[in-house]
């Protein structure tokens, strides 16, 4: 082998072994971004209680309402998940369990528990795991945070008895998550799903993030970064999939979403109520974007979500 021929080889060597150590580390990066537990950025900062906010008083009420503290234990490990707990005015055995986004909190939903509260609902309200007071390193986009949502609904159950009435009710990753508890082995109790702006599954909204926020391509980072939390956290981005979810489900479900959503295009809740086996209802909410159709337009939501449960939530307790 000649001097020249080894150089260009060597050259080749380090150019490869470059390029592998720079996707690895870029892997590892953006792993830090979208799995593992932090102060995320996805869902924008949290911001001061506003009185131009169309909810300002619901969630004025949220901030002072007495609350109950639950607690947890996420599945498959011993973390600590804790949760409020707000019973309804008047004695119910109904009660909508809600989940939170990505990067947020429980103190996020104070307009959505407010409104359940003036339907007549108990609410509970826990943060997931990895995030707000809930124990976590990883953030799964609803794999295994599914099934720690149907624990709470198991031990709403357990507290309030067999005759208990459950709804499930999410917003953004919540919404996909609650979508994703569909289509586990579920008690009769739970009733019925609302999910409002989930995405299909974890790795088409990751592609599409990279794609909107870094200009990023699909290939390669996105299947790397997804090797790595297979890695390092057990599940790859497609485990996380509302679609193959909602076909196993044949309970009610209420799909909403903002027509001016961005973040988690409008066409993702199309497709996931195209999939979805069970009865089934669609409110998109024009000019709203994303996580924001409460507040765009509070009649309209309000209204279809109360004709919702109305239909397949008996009023008797």
């Amino acid at each position: 082998m000649s001097k020249r021929l080894k150089r260009w080889l060597i050259a080749i060597l380090v150019l490869v072994v470059l390029v592998s150590t720079g996707l690895f580390g870029a892997s590892l990066y953006f792993y830090n971004m979208t799995v593992a537990s932090g102060k995320k950025s996805f869902v924008g900062p949290v911001t001061k209680l506003k009185k131009t906010d169309p909810l300002y008083q619901q969630k004025k009420w949220y901030q002072t309402v007495p609350k109950q503290h639950w607690t947890e234990t996420a599945a498959g490990t011993n973390l600590k998940l804790v949760a409020d707990y707000i019973p309804a005015a008047k004695t119910t055995k109904r009660t909508v369990v809600l989940v939170h986004g990505f990067g947020s909190d429980k103190e996020a939903m104070g307009g959505y528990v407010a409104m359940f509260h003036q339907m007549g609902y108990n609410t509970l309200i826990p943060d997931t795991r990895g995030q707000g007071a809930s124990q976590g390193k990883v953030i799964s986009y609803g794999y295994y945070e599914s099934k720690d949502y149907l624990k709470w609904v198991n031990q709403v159950i357990a507290k309030q008895g067999q005759q208990s009435q459950v709804v499930l009710f999410g917003v953004s990753m919540g919404g996909a998550t609650t979508m994703m508890t569909s289509g586990l082995q579920t008690p009769p109790q739970l009733k019925a799903y609302i999910e409002d702006c989930g995405y299909t599954n974890a790795e088409a909204e990751i592609t599409y993030q990279a794609k909107q926020m870094y200009n990023l391509p699909y290939w390669p980072l996105v299947p790397l970064t997804s090797s790595v939390a297979k890695a390092k956290a057990g599940f790859h981005f497609k485990d996380a999939n509302a679609v193959a979810a909602v076909k196993k489900n044949h309970k009610p479900m209420l799909f909403i979403h903002g027509g001016a959503d961005t973040f988690v295009p409008t066409r993702m809740v199309h497709q996931v109520y195209a999939a979805d086996a069970g009865p089934k209802q669609l409110l998109i909410v024009p000019g709203a974007k994303h996580a924001a159709a409460l507040s765009h337009d509070p009649q309209l939501y309000t209204r279809t979500v109360k004709a919702f449960l109305a239909k397949y939530m008996p009023a008797g307790d």
